[in-house]
């Protein structure tokens, strides 16, 4: 059987043979010298395949096909020419003829061409649908290079071009015209109208309770409400697709903290980073942050976060920045029915005043609770609180509100969500009470 191609280990060993001219991975050119050999060994009454490997050949890596083509070719040419018809007239070592030299119109015909399609890239790269990150190169697909050099060859009338854009653009003609045929085209039709039904179900997880949602997200929601797994790459692709777009949180700058005064005191870091310690209740993190809302308005958000379980066991919202903020957080933890005191539990926060005060030590201390606080503008210290205020600012509709009491029923309604119905990868893709209760059921 014909071998059609040769490997790289191949194309070195037969270029270390001095009748090879050239070689690539396509074929092989062999020496006049070769030739003159060979139709005297033939003469002789050789075999072809003989006198191939007396004179340094490997008969397998040649292929008996390709041996018994070049005799054929060889024997042809010598009866018609003699020793001449043997001579390679071709130009260069690769065995191709010389490409003929171009017209001033064939070249000014392609250079227009190329302007032309140049054009085009450029139109399709200022569309929203065709987008970079920085500095990265854009690649497109081969389906899209296509539909460029169809649409610039019909805009402008181009004639025998598509060989020459389809260089260009770095993509086979054979491509290009196989794209464009019925039978091509109608699987393309077939395979989108699949992708449109799968658009319609990882919408349903995109807008699952109103909070739009990333890949991984979309693949934990389908999995968990809808009972469907879709490949995260697949999710990924079809997002891209269709430009179902999730708003990237972006960092957010270190906040100010107030002084604590002579008064309070600060304690060490006791929980040094160990926010996971498998234990529902052992680990708490409490932090405050702004709520931007309606016309210019402000609010604070004062939550208590489970570090374990990634769970919102207490939170408290005021148009105020006054102590009561904290307190009553914890106020609203002591109340809560799902938060059991933990032997050697802490509660962990930064150095702001509200957390250095003494009313808010006693506190702590009343409720059972060691207190930890994060080293001096170290946000790391206290990292999951921090992002889960920013998960929050992302997923929340919070400038939209107008009043207070709109803010507060939000807070309400996005604290459930993200407690009952948020999936996250970290905890084995439950939400944060499913988590609890596997950690509870696991003890």
């Amino acid at each position: 059987m014909s071998k059609k191609t040769f490997t790289e280990k191949e194309i070195k060993q037969l270029s270390t043979i001095k009748y090879v001219k050239s070689v690539s991975s396509k074929g092989i050119t062999y020496t006049d010298e070769f030739k003159h050999i060979f139709i005297a060994e033939k003469e002789k009454g050789k075999f072809a395949r003989d006198i191939f490997e007396e004179y340094g050949f490997d008969v397998d890596v040649l292929g008996k096909q390709r041996i018994h083509s070049a005799s054929k070719r060889w024997k042809a040419a010598y009866i018609k020419n003699g020793i001449s018809g043997l001579r390679d007239t071709r130009a260069g070592n690769s065995g191709r003829p010389r490409e003929k030299e171009l017209s001033f119109e064939e070249k000014n015909a392609r250079l227009e061409a190329q302007i032309n399609l140049l054009k085009a890239e450029n139109e399709l790269f200022k569309k929203d649908t065709i987008r970079g990150k920085g500095d990265e190169e854009i690649v497109l697909p081969p389906s899209q290079k296509y539909l460029l050099i169809r649409s610039v060859i019909e805009k402008y009338q181009l004639k025998n071009m598509v060989s020459y854009l389809c260089e260009l653009a770095g993509v086979s003609r054979s491509g290009y015209y196989n794209y464009f045929t019925e039978k091509s085209f109608g699987r393309r039709m077939q395979k989108d109208k699949k992708e449109e039904v799968v658009k319609e179900i990882i919408l349903k997880a995109f807008n699952f309770k109103n909070r739009k949602k990333g890949a991984r997200q979309i693949k934990m929601t389908l999995a968990g409400q809808f009972n469907i797994v879709y490949n995260l790459k697949r999710i990924r692709r079809i997002m891209k697709k269709y430009g179902i777009i999730c708003p990237i949180r972006k960092a957010n700058p270190y906040k100010r903290m107030m002084k604590a005064t002579q008064e309070h005191s600060v304690v060490p870091n006791l929980l040094n980073r160990q926010f996971k310690q498998g234990i529902p209740g052992k680990v708490l993190l409490t932090d405050i942050t702004y709520l931007h809302f309606g016309k210019g308005m402000r609010a604070y958000l004062s939550a208590i976060k489970d570090g374990s379980t990634g769970e919102i066991l207490a939170y408290h919202v005021l148009d105020r920045m006054t102590l009561n903020l904290a307190t009553d957080t914890l106020k609203k933890l002591k109340k809560n029915k799902k938060f059991k005191k933990v032997k050697d539990a802490l509660i962990h926060s930064d150095q702001g005043v509200h957390y250095t005060h003494p009313d808010f030590q006693k506190a702590v201390k009343k409720l059972g609770l060691h207190q930890s606080m994060s080293r001096r503008g170290n946000c790391w210290d206290n990292a999951p609180q921090e992002s889960f205020f920013g998960h929050l600012k992302d997923e929340a509709s919070i400038k939209a509100c107008t009043t207070l009491e709109e803010l507060k029923k939000e807070i309400k309604q996005y604290m459930i969500y993200y407690n009952y119905y948020r999936y996250q990868w970290n905890l084995k893709k439950m939400t944060p009470v499913q988590y609890r209760d596997h950690l509870l059921n696991a003890a």
